[in-house]
């Protein structure tokens, strides 16, 4: 028993860690978003209520620049300021931005805040772990190549969950009459609007790459036996 205690403690120490990111997550949140009032988002995510079954879907305005959708810890869906410029600009279509709620609410439906807390606590418990025993064999190295370790299995585990999201996203773009092509036609524009590159290693990326994401939705397109869009 006195064998376990260390680990019980990291884990601990891993669910403390995330509840207090959660928390101040939230604040930041609070403080920084407004509620979404746009008729033809509204009249979109009123379709997805629908298809649902809920008397309605909240979404808030992060406000801040970058471009991101995000699902809160308690369960809350943001699409930031940035994101939300793009539509207004005409960049992004109503219907896109409604895939990026769409996805969103898929982390929400599917419990990811909750599994990424479990996740979390476990991937610290590992590195610490994995730091002790590489430091008795490589000293000041082997912190360095626990968190290389640890950051793959969290990068793994993490697009795990944003496939997931991504199909219950297309699940219910389907049920809600949009179709998926508004997904994938996002996701084609997605590196140019966030800028960010595809230069990272895919086995080191949170989020899977685009090609693969396309490629994923048109899978489950062929297993639901439902016409390809875009």
């Amino acid at each position: 028993m006195l064998k376990l205690a260390p680990f019980v403690l990291l884990l601990l120490y891993g669910v403390a860690m995330y509840w207090f990111s959660s928390w101040r997550t939230k604040r930041e949140l609070d403080m920084q978003s407004t509620p979404l009032a746009d008729a033809r988002l509204k009249a979109l995510t009123d379709r997805f209520a629908r298809a649902v079954g809920v008397e309605r879907i909240k979404v808030h305005i992060y406000e801040i620049d970058p471009v991101n959708g995000l699902a809160a810890p308690d369960g809350r869906i943001f699409i930031t300021r940035g994101f939300y410029n793009k539509y207004r600009r005409g960049e992004v279509t109503a219907e896109e931005l409604a895939s990026v709620i769409a996805h969103e609410l898929g982390h929400v439906a599917l419990g990811h805040s909750r599994k990424r807390m479990i996740d979390f606590s476990g991937t610290n418990a590992v590195r610490m772990a994995l730091a002790t025993v590489f430091n008795r064999f490589l000293p000041g190295l082997g912190v360095v190549i626990a968190n290389f370790l640890v950051s793959v299995l969290a990068a793994k585990l993490s697009r795990n969950d944003e496939y997931e999201a991504d199909a219950y996203a297309s699940a219910l773009l389907v049920k809600a009459n949009i179709g998926t092509g508004p997904q994938k036609e996002l996701f084609r524009k997605l590196d140019s609007l966030t800028g960010v590159g595809g230069g990272m290693p895919a086995w080191l990326m949170s989020h899977p790459k685009t090609a693969e994401r396309i490629r994923a939705i048109e899978e489950n397109e062929a297993r639901w036996k439902i016409a390809p869009e875009g």
